[in-house]
């Protein structure tokens, strides 16, 4: 029997974590992103930058998790990064303050298509919200492509929203446009079911 779980990313997880985010993107975003942009993505120079964001974070509140699928062996099948929201969480022309403090963003959160449908997003994302809480966050924003309909079906079943941001990312002279999700911090854990629920 598999089992799955998350915890919070090591320097020697960067190199998986670039593996993964290469996997899935050249999946997933295929039909989104050129392809020669895709195919030219470089592994070496990402796990250096998932090592720095690992090994020194900007703040204790920026955060990597990684998803682990332990059978027989353990896999890395994903991971989620978060931190306070910046200027890259802002639409364009969007004042600072329009996302105050207490405004997390999330930046990534992918699970390897293969290893899809096992609960790994969803315990990315509910150990992310449990540190968005203690961190004091309230509201949660992410940034989706509009062609990538499984994270944004993934994040409204989970009750994120649209809050009415558009941008569109200029992808070597392609302009891809993207929408901002949004959704409360609950403010408590939400309660486990009983037992044989």
């Amino acid at each position: 029997m598999a089992l799955g779980y998350v915890r919070p990313a090591r320097p020697e997880d960067a190199g998986e974590i670039a593996r993964i985010q290469l996997a899935t993107w050249r999946v997933a975003y295929r039909r989104i992103l050129p392809r020669h942009v895709l195919d030219n993505l470089d592994e070496a120079y990402l796990a250096r930058r998932w090592n720095a964001a690992v090994q020194e974070p900007p703040s204790g509140a920026h955060r990597v998790l990684v998803a682990v699928e332990q059978a027989e062996q353990s896999y890395l099948v994903g991971f989620a990064a978060s931190g306070p929201a910046d200027a890259e969480a802002l639409a364009p022309g969007e004042p600072a303050e329009a996302l105050a403090d207490g405004v997390v963003a999330v930046t990534d959160l992918l699970v390897e298509p293969r290893w899809g449908r096992r609960g790994h997003g969803s315990r990315l994302l509910s150990a992310s919200v449990d540190l968005w809480r203690e961190d004091g966050f309230t509201r949660a924003v992410a940034w989706a492509f509009d062609g990538d309909e499984a994270t944004r079906k993934f994040l409204t079943s989970t009750g994120w929203e649209p809050d009415g941001a558009a941008r569109a990312l200029d992808v070597d002279d392609m302009l891809v446009p993207q929408l901002r999700l949004h959704v409360a911090v609950p403010t408590e854990p939400a309660t486990e079911p009983a037992a044989g629920a």
